[in-house]
């Protein structure tokens, strides 16, 4: 079994995730055949700037509701194969992904992916062009059956299940309108609803989430993925790829796909420095513990609330960051881990000054925490 060691690993994902890539360089990325997570302040689009992606590339992509229902990136282009990557691949894999949701349906007696289908159906009568959410979900409970609703005391409100809400959006043919809060929801033009019919359709490879996550961040388990996905394992398992070879990461068995072994074996040495947002995809693996193998970091890098963004130098997490805005200006708040040279120093104020254009600020300052 071929071994692989943490670093060959971290330097593979640098990669395979084009983090290497120079400043407004390209048109698209490959991140966005899995979705770039569209969470915080700075979100997918910062992202995909420091994976070289130009802010005009940028207006071609649009949002949908997709993996654990979060906002995620995607060429519009490819809504119609991301709808069937994303559904669920069976009724016992539905349940899990919703979660105390499901409850209500096994309730009714009623299957859980023909409550999804019903939903689906019922959000695509409703959005006959824009609508917001809330005017949305007000509408649904009118017309849905009561297996679909909950009694919201937060709210104080009966209104549809969120991540019941979330999942079906596309596949009842309906995106995100980007930068909308609340989120403005409207039907993707040519867009066939889906309609959960995985059953009857295998994904794209380019779009299969299991294949992307070997992509993006193999060497992997099949518990791993399961986890990112909010899927059972055993179904995880069940459409495991055939192209993959077994491989010992650090003592720990995984698999990885055979077309990337000769990266992992022999990666190229990263050299740039990049800060991550609180959700960037190289924070989105399950094995937390190889990429920040010390507890009192992870607890850092993931608190329950307010996570901050992570430094990366030449693919090592080497710190956190936090920025503080204040009116057309902003300071960044670095808290390294180990004592950065001179030249991972100036990088860092390299970044800083590009999320600072980024965000349409003039950067104030950098303060280092010691």
């Amino acid at each position: 079994m071929q071994s692989i060691r943490r670093e060959q690993v971290l330097a593979a994902r640098w990669f395979a995730q084009q983090l290497e890539r120079p400043d407004a360089t390209s048109d698209d990325c490959d991140l966005l055949d899995l979705g770039v997570q569209d969470t915080g302040p700075d979100g997918a689009p910062w992202a995909l700037t420091i994976r070289g992606m130009s802010a005009a590339a940028m207006e071609g992509l649009t949002v949908a509701w997709t993996v654990r229902g979060a906002p995620h990136y995607y060429r519009r282009a490819d809504l119609g194969d991301v709808a069937v990557a994303v559904s669920p691949y069976s009724s016992l894999d539905a349940a899990k992904r919703i979660f105390d949701a499901n409850k209500k349906f096994k309730d009714a007696g009623v299957d859980t992916l023909v409550a999804l289908r019903e939903l689906a159906t019922t959000m695509r009568a409703i959005v006959t062009d824009t609508m917001v959410k809330g005017e949305m979900s007000s509408r649904l409970t009118t017309e849905l059956p009561e297996h679909h609703l909950r009694d919201c005391k937060p709210c104080g409100a009966v209104h549809p299940h969120e991540q019941t809400f979330r999942l079906a959006a596309l596949q009842a043919g309906l995106e995100l309108v980007p930068n909308t809060s609340p989120p403005v929801l409207h039907r993707v033009k040519g867009l066939r609803p889906n309609e959960f019919r995985r059953p009857d359709a295998d994904a794209s490879p380019q779009f299969d989430l299991i294949r992307n996550y070997l992509r993006f961040y193999g060497p992997s388990t099949a518990q791993e993925v399961a986890a990112f996905l909010d899927a059972p394992v055993k179904e995880v398992k069940a459409h495991w790829p055939d192209d993959v070879l077994d491989v010992d990461v650090e003592g720990q068995g995984k698999s990885a796909l055979i077309e990337a072994i000769d990266v992992l074996t022999d990666p190229p040495q990263p050299t740039a420095v990049r800060l991550a947002g609180p959700y960037d995809a190289l924070l989105q693996g399950r094995d937390r513990e190889m990429l920040v193998p010390e507890v009192d970091r992870r607890k850092t890098v993931w608190p329950v609330l307010g996570r901050p963004g992570v430094i990366f130098a030449a693919a090592e997490p080497v710190g956190t960051w936090r920025p503080a805005k204040a009116g057309k200006k902003l300071r960044i708040k670095v808290e390294p881990w180990v004592r950065h040279t001179t030249k991972v120093q100036k990088a860092i104020a390299v970044e800083a000054e590009r999320l600072a254009r980024f965000r349409g600020v003039e950067l104030a300052g950098i303060d280092t925490v010691e």
